[in-house]
């Protein structure tokens, strides 16, 4: 991590006794590295780490690092006085949920953000990133970042191996999706705690030159002028944990059904379908195919509805729908985004006839 980030530079934003900080091992792999990293290289102090010793059974907690299981940090960072940065990290320190001052950061705006600040805030990009890739149900705010930046891009399915083969031909430099793992090439995995620097290294940078009672630059004011910038991917998920399989398997057959039938330009409740498919890849490394990897419904004005299915063992399958919709009115970056999203939930559900396959009313969890 010294080799990739400028620790002198995050080291003077955690000594600053007007920034707070805050990181929820979980009890899990991460708290072994927490101090030395965070307290004894970079200077936080020991009580900013929080479910710091690893645990067998993770404190009787699920190491799970988002807004339904991390709830002891979103408490915290949601208080009348929370610290201005917080982050955790999950079972085996891969994932990572970032922060600020209640405000939570989408994991798709999360690797856009780092995208969009690499080069000038982290020293291993300072020659700018080879390319930029995310996964299918991932938001498009990463894809406008490679445009602006005018590097190359990736839309891949779901699995780190794909963005594996991209790293190996130097073809990728960070990528992310948007089940809250985060990477880049210094490995050929998702990395939590690079993820927990990377956004460090960024609010460093963009404080750097602020004397104390100045205001800080903060994870809200990054998020928003990003925001501002590239417009805005409302994004959201939806899981139906523990469905009959056998609902589950017939939702996704009626669900391709529809796509095998609908047109270009079929109206959808108030929006215009551009396609609807099966999402197939083909891998430009080495031309292997990965088909059924996700239903979409994408829309002219660049919103999306996917499903996905997976797992279908024991505990039966879970059913997962991710809606997106681009917003590039500033005005309206400030919404809520389950609100600004319902109307596309709406036809999800519709759609999909979620609640006759299945019986579900209600998502496990919402991310």
């Amino acid at each position: 991590m010294e080799s990739v980030f400028d620790f002198q530079l995050i080291k003077s934003l955690l000594s600053r006794s007007d920034f707070r900080f805050t990181f929820d091992a979980m009890h899990a792999v991460t708290g072994a590295y927490a101090k030395p990293i965070f307290v004894d290289k970079l200077g936080a102090k020991l009580d900013f780490i929080s479910n710091g010793v690893p645990l067998e059974d993770f404190g009787h907690g699920h190491p799970d690092p988002n807004l339904t299981y991390a709830k002891d940090l979103v408490n915290i960072m949601y208080s009348k006085n929370g610290p201005d940065f917080g982050a955790a990290s999950d079972g085996d320190g891969d994932r990572n949920m970032i922060l600020g001052k209640r405000f939570f950061v989408t994991p798709s705006d999360s690797v856009a953000i780092i995208a969009a600040n690499a080069q000038e805030a982290i020293p291993y990009f300072k020659n700018g990133p080879k390319g930029l890739a995310r996964s299918m149900p991932t938001s498009g705010a990463l894809d406008r970042v490679a445009e602006k930046l005018n590097l190359p891009f990736f839309e891949v399915p779901t699995g780190w191996k794909f963005f594996g083969n991209l790293m190996d031909a130097g073809k990728l430099s960070i990528c992310g999706e948007e089940s809250f793992g985060t990477g880049s090439d210094h490995i050929r995995e998702k990395d939590g705690i690079w993820a927990v620097l990377a956004w460090l290294s960024i609010i460093a940078y963009r404080n750097k030159d602020k004397k104390l009672g100045e205001k800080l630059v903060s994870v809200s004011d990054v998020v928003k002028e990003h925001w501002a910038k590239y417009g805005r991917n409302f994004f959201s998920r939806y899981d139906y944990e523990e469905c009959e399989s056998e609902g589950a398997n017939k939702m996704i057959e009626h669900l391709r059904g529809l796509i095998s039938k609908s047109e270009a330009g079929e109206k959808f409740g108030n929006y215009v379908l551009k396609f609807a498919d099966d999402f197939t890849y083909t891998d430009p490394v080495d031309g292997s195919v990965a088909s059924k990897q996700g239903v979409r419904f994408v829309f002219t004005d660049g919103s999306r509805i996917i499903f996905r299915l997976s797992g279908t063992g024991s505990a039966g399958a879970t059913i997962r729908i991710y809606v997106e919709q681009f917003e590039p009115d500033v005005s309206k970056h400030e919404m809520d985004a389950q609100e600004a999203l319902k109307p596309l939930i709406d036809l999800a559900l519709s759609v999909s006839k979620l609640k006759d396959f299945t019986g579900r009313e209600k998502p496990t969890v919402i991310t």
